[in-house]
């Protein structure tokens, strides 16, 4: 699967060019996800900083987005949230 604009919303815009997103991935596991350049479509939207939760087709997960060089965007590596073998 890819990245999906449709499923990426979002949550809080701070003021001072920090955001909060959530990311719900049809059929993506976390760590396709965590993959450099999986955000690439979001490029003018992302800021570096900005959190992304994620639920993926594995369980959820939180990021921070590490770098945005105008063309791509690279997060940390996920730090998983659940527990469950989904």
């Amino acid at each position: 699967m890819a990245f999906s604009s449709d499923e990426f919303s979002l949550v809080s815009y701070s003021g001072n060019g920090f955001h909060i997103w959530h990311y719900k991935s049809s059929g993506d596991a976390l760590n396709t996800i965590d993959a450099a350049g999986y955000f690439n479509d979001k490029v003018s939207e992302i800021n570096v900083g900005d959190v992304i939760f994620i639920y993926a087709s594995n369980g959820f997960g939180i990021t921070t987005v590490v770098s945005n060089d105008g063309s791509a965007v690279d997060t940390a590596d996920i730090v998983s949230m659940t527990t469950d073998s989904r």
